[in-house]
């Protein structure tokens, strides 16, 4: 093997003569650039389509991502992804990343909301009476009877043996919980709501 050999693929860059003396990126560059791109394609494939719907792009990458949904087999998929790469070149990248780093803080924003809920629910659930104090301290707002009606309602409930529990008061106080948390954080994505007891 000559040392002093260079591999096309390896080199950061390439000269070309012929178009003006401009020097293009190499094979690994558009490699990386390519991958990079299929893997913004894959977290655009994971966003929900109502929210994928709101993001403008050509019709042809839609198109492209359309196509992956329906597509059942492993290689068929694999495939299409790279096709989106492909498309994905010739379009300005950078409202896609920032669309897709959107959705993913509110989603991480909307878990970390849910888990606080669950907390408080099962603070609030507990013996501590202080736990109660400390809710109005941080929710003034809050209907101190209806909130004990909820606990007592919830523990009431959860003293019966398991073949008896509903678990519709536990759920109802976690929805007014979640409630009370998104009212006092006006900058909560609504779409948190979905889920959680």
């Amino acid at each position: 093997m000559n040392p002093n050999h260079i591999d096309p693929d390896d080199a950061e860059e390439d000269f070309d003569g012929e178009e003006g003396g401009f020097r293009r990126p190499s094979k690994s560059a558009l490699k990386r650039e390519s991958h990079e791109l299929q893997s913004l394609g894959k977290q655009l494939l994971e966003m929900p389509d109502s929210r994928l719907n709101d993001i403008p792009m050509p019709e042809r990458l839609r198109d492209a991502l359309d196509a992956f949904k329906k597509t059942r087999s492993f290689e068929g998929k694999r495939r299409q992804l790279q096709f989106i790469g492909k498309v994905m070149r010739e379009v300005d990248s950078e409202p896609l990343r920032e669309a897709v780093a959107q959705f993913q803080m509110g989603h991480a924003r909307n878990a970390l909301a849910l888990h606080q809920a669950e907390r408080w629910r099962a603070e609030l659930l507990s013996d501590d009476k202080d736990v109660v104090t400390r809710w109005a301290e941080d929710f003034p707002g809050t209907d101190m009877q209806q909130l004990r009606a909820l606990i007592r309602n919830a523990r009431k409930d959860a003293a019966e043996v398991p073949e008896k529990r509903s678990g519709r008061a536990f759920r109802e106080l976690f929805q007014y919980i979640k409630q009370a948390m998104e009212d006092q954080d006006p900058d909560q994505d609504p779409a948190a709501g979905q889920g959680g007891a």
